[in-house]
Formats: C-alpha cells, structure tokens, sequence
C-alpha cells in the first residue's frame, strides 16, 4: 500500500514537471497576444489590486520596523560617539593637566638656575593638602624625614604665571614621608628682608587684623620705598654665629603695593606675594643651609 501511494506521488510530480515545461515552452514561443500571455494579464490584473492592498496595510508594519532598525542603529552609533567622546575628553584633560604640571616644574627649575638655589640642595614636593583660612595658612606636601626634609626649613614654589615664584613659608611639623608648610600669611610666620634696589631693611609679616595683607615692618621716614619695590630675604645678617636665618638671602617675596602715610614715623609698607598661594601645586624645600644663610 505504502508503495503505491509513493509510486503515485511520483508520477504526479513527474505530470506537473512535464506540464510546466510544456506551458513555459509554449509561452516563451507564442506571441505577446497569444493565449497564455492573455491569461497571464488577467490573474495579474485580478492579482494586482490584492497586492496593492496588502502593500498599504503592511506599510505602517515595515515602517515601524524599520524606524525600529534605524533607531537602534542610531542609538549604537550614538553610544559609540559618546564614548570616543570621553576618551578623547580624558586626554585631553590629562595632557592639559600634564602640561600644567611641567610649566610648574620648569619654573622651580629656573628659580633653582637664576638664583643658584641648587647649592641648598632643593627637594621637589607635591602639595596634597591645603587648609587655608583667614588666619591660619598652611600646606601638606608629600616628602618628610625620609627625604631630608626637617622643620624650620624654607620652602619656594611657583603658581605656574611667568613671574609668579619666590618664598611661600617654612616647613612647621614633618613625618617621615609627608610634612605641613606654614605659609607667610600665617600670623606665625615672619620673614627678614629688605627692598632690592637701596637695601632698606625690615620684616614681613602679615598686618594684624588682615592676615591676607602683608607689611614690610620696621621701616622709617628715612627709608625711601616706592610701590613696585621688589622685596627679597635678607638671609642672617648678624656675624654670631647663634643668630641665623631660616631663610637664604636673595630669594623674591613680593612686590610692594602701596606705601601709607610715606615718609613719617607711622610709614607702613604693604606688598603682595609673588606667588598666589592658592595655585601652588608643586614646592621646593631647601634642604641644605650655607654659611649659614650669609650673603
């Protein structure tokens, strides 16, 4: 029975096989006005409008798809730009930060050659910690004990502007790989020096009462100042040997301001940091004094 119904299947493929081919045969040689061709037009014409209307129903279904596609498509593209986007926005920070840090370093750098700070032996430090308020001032750096660094000793820096390097303060408290810095703002801090040009001699300090206002102190009516005035330190002055400065001689503070009540008993001379404290990232502690601080 099985065999039969096989055997009949086959010999109706066979029939259609051979009937196809005898249609296309017939087709393909008639003319275009023959009656296979006639039949031809009239299932298409039947057809047609059938077509055309599933095609509108079904447009909505492959627009939305598509719009679907599109979408998700866009979106990949969109993320894919967004994240070349942060990569190159991190490099770009990093290699400005980079930058930044270098114009620092070159500075302290060019600060050790012109004033011949390498003798004192300067180590390098990055600030970590600052805690600034109006009357207490000071740095953490990260070098200490374990890199010669020792309290009391001078600390230069640069805030990364072309003239913006000199004295900031001496090292207050040290561990052994990290240390505080109070700067010459703080009310704790007083600094020997005198102005560049004619030696006038006295001490900065900050004014009392306005920590962030700085006064060259113990001046007279005979001492000729003009603002503008670069002030430097002093170093030791004094030919005993028990009474010596903290700080070399020649290093640049500030430059003066303005001079109140000039030439009379009451003169008071007031003078801005050459370094903005608040832009200190990098700082020079200076390790090593020399004849004891003497010109």
């Amino acid at each position: 029975m099985y065999d039969k119904t096989v055997r009949r299947r086959r010999a109706v493929l066979a029939l259609l096989v051979v009937s196809s081919l005898i249609l296309l045969t017939a087709y393909f040689g008639e003319s275009a006005g023959g009656g296979l061709h006639s039949v031809q037009r009239g299932i298409m014409s039947v057809v047609a409008p059938i077509q055309e209307g599933a095609s509108r129903a079904l447009k909505p279904v492959r627009d939305l798809f598509g719009w679907v596609g599109d979408t998700l498509d866009a979106k990949g593209d969109l993320e894919k730009a967004e994240k070349d986007r942060d990569a190159w926005q991190k490099r770009a920070i990093a290699s400005e930060d980079a930058l930044r840090q270098n114009r620092h370093l070159r500075q302290l750098l060019d600060l050790d050659t012109t004033l011949g700070l390498d003798q004192y032996q300067p180590v390098t430090s990055r600030v970590i910690g600052k805690s600034p308020t109006v009357w207490y001032q000071t740095l953490d750096i990260d070098k200490g004990t374990s890199a010669g660094v020792h309290a009391g000793m001078p600390v230069i820096a640069t805030d990364g502007s072309g003239d913006g390097t000199g004295l900031i303060g001496r090292v207050d408290f040290v561990a052994r790989n990290a240390a505080k810095v109070r700067l010459i703002t703080d009310s704790k801090v007083a600094v020997s020096a005198r102005v560049l040009k004619n030696d006038v001699f006295g001490v900065v300090a900050p004014k009392v009462g306005d920590p962030e206002d700085l006064v060259l102190k113990y001046t007279t009516r005979d001492d000729f100042v003009r603002p503008k005035d670069v002030i430097v330190t002093t170093g030791t002055t004094s030919a005993r040997g028990d009474i010596q400065s903290p700080f070399p001689p020649g290093i640049p503070i500030g430059q003066v301001t303005r001079v109140d009540e000039e030439q009379t008993d009451a003169q008071e001379v007031h003078l801005k940091p050459f370094v903005d404290l608040r832009r200190v990232e990098f700082v020079q502690v200076l390790t090593r004094r020399v004849n004891g601080n003497r010109e």
